[in-house]
This record gives C-alpha cells, structure tokens and sequence, in this order.
C-alpha cells in the first residue's frame, strides 16, 4: 500500500536518502526542513526535482510546526505516517556543555519531536490509524564518552516514542523507533561542541580525547563498507511496507559490531514489558488496534 508520508529533517543524512527511497518505493513524500528559500534551497529543490512536496518547518518553533503539519496534510490529501528524523549531534566532554547547550540540543531532539507529534495525533487518532516512526540511536540505548548530552536526549526519546506505543495503541496509531549505528553522513559534520571549555585545563590530556576518539571512529567507518546510510533508509521503508500490528517496536541498524550487542538487550525489554504490563493488567495496551 502506498503511504502518505511526512519526514522533518530531509535536507540531509538520513533524511534526504529516506525521502530518495520513499519516493522510489512509489509513497507520496511531504519533505520538511528550516530554511527552504534559503541555506536548504538546493537541497528542497533536489527532492522537489525527484517528486517531494517540500513544506518549511522549524521544528524549534511550535508556530512552524503548527503551520506546517496542516500544510503538509493538504498537500498529500491525508496523513498515514510521520518519521521524526530532524536531530543534531554533540562531540565533547560532557561537563563543558552549558545548561543552554542542552536546551539547544533538547529542543531539536526531544522537544521537537514532541511538538510534531502534538500537531500530527489529532489528525492520526480521528481517522484510526497512522505510524510515528522516531529516528533514535544506538546511543539511545548505552551511554559511550564524549557524546554524552546526545546520549541523554536519545534515551528521553526513546522513552518519549515507548510513552506514545502504548498510550495510543488502542487508537491504532503505532509508534516504533529505529536505532542506527554511527553512519558517514552530513550529521558528522555538524556535531555541536561545547559552550565552556574553561576547565580544560584541569582535564590535562583528556582533552583531546573526543577528537581522538572520533578520527579513530571515522577510520572503522571507512573501513567498512557495509555501513551504508542507505541501510537505513532501507529500514524506514520495510518498517512502512509492514503490516500494522506486525512491526517490531525497535529496529536496530548497524554493521559495526554494536548492534549485535544491542539487539538482546532490546529483546529482554520487550519481554519486561510484556511482564510488567501483565502484572498490572494492562497488557492490552501492548497490541495495536488494527
């Protein structure tokens, strides 16, 4: 079945491949990003050349959002999915980052996934159906150095899209999210650093661990052609293409090693889960209404 689809971030990394794929896969696209008269125009006009509808959203600004979505759903005559793939990056150590670095960074990560998601739920519940798909990470899963404030806003993401499978899982609106590994893409070149480095002194060579850290990240990346970004846009399409009531709450993509680590670990939730909510009685809850 073709779907009526919205992505936000598609200017770049995974977004733009997911709205190249979707397209090719024959579903109806509605690519958002910031900036499209402007710093994105190249970028909108590429996917627009390909067979999007481009829609300017901020997903910062609960105007935008507001704006957008109405739009949005205009344009493709209905709403069936939503993928939240709009998100920014850190590399540094996690005390030189300001309480406003974080809130930089919550806002695009957490805060505005849930502004879209606020927008787009009315719409998905009145008609009965609908799938968020929310693009975490494995680092939404474990903590690794360096990376810390993005490892916080990954796993309030995670537990943000869990919140959302099971509260509107009885309106058959299904919320699943996918877990890439590190992939060489344009969201590499734009991690944010930190705000304060005042106290680098006292960190003596520690210092240059992110960087070191990274460049030895970059090499395994590559190294390895099997980690290919377009796995991932791969992935959204599959997780699209299944059926409601049949697609898996996570989805792990990666060929570096990590996931193989994460996937068991993912499977014991789902098995705690499935026991706690037993135990309560609202098992129920963990089956979507199709």
């Amino acid at each position: 079945m073709m779907a009526k689809i919205l992505i936000t971030g598609a200017n770049g990394g995974f977004g733009a491949l997911t709205v190249k794929t979707l397209l090719e896969h024959g579903h109806s696209v509605v690519a958002t990003m910031r900036n499209t008269a402007s710093k994105n125009k190249g970028a909108a006009d590429q996917l627009a050349a390909l067979g999007a509808r481009i829609v300017d959203l901020d997903v910062t600004d609960t105007e935008s959002v507001n704006t957008a979505v109405p739009n949005a759903i205009d344009l493709l005559d209905g709403l069936d999915v939503v993928i939240n793939n709009a998100g920014i990056g850190v590399l540094g150590i996690q005390e030189q980052y300001t309480i406003d670095d974080f809130k930089r960074l919550f806002d695009v990560n957490v805060f505005g996934v849930q502004r879209v998601n606020r927008a787009v739920l009315p719409y998905l519940r009145n008609q009965g159906s609908g799938l968020l798909i929310h693009i975490s990470s494995l680092l939404g899963r474990i903590a690794f150095p360096f990376y810390g404030p993005y490892n916080a806003s990954k796993w309030a993401l995670e537990a943000l899209a869990e919140n959302y499978r099971v509260e509107l899982s009885g309106f058959g609106v299904d919320s699943c999210i996918v877990e890439p590994g590190g992939y060489p893409t344009s969201f590499m070149d734009n991690l944010m650093p930190p705000s304060d480095i005042s106290q680098n002194n006292s960190y003596g060579e520690m210092v240059h661990a992110p960087k070191q850290a990274f460049e030895s990240f970059e090499g395994a990346l590559a190294n390895n052609p099997l980690q290919n970004p377009q796995n991932v846009a791969e992935a959204i399409a599959q997780l699209i293409a299944t059926p409601a009531g049949q697609r898996p709450a996570r989805t792990v993509v990666d060929h570096m090693g990590m996931g193989t680590q994460i996937e068991p670990y993912n499977q014991q939730l789902a098995q705690i889960h499935q026991g706690l909510y037993s135990a309560f009685g609202m098992g129920e809850m963990l089956k979507l209404k199709v």
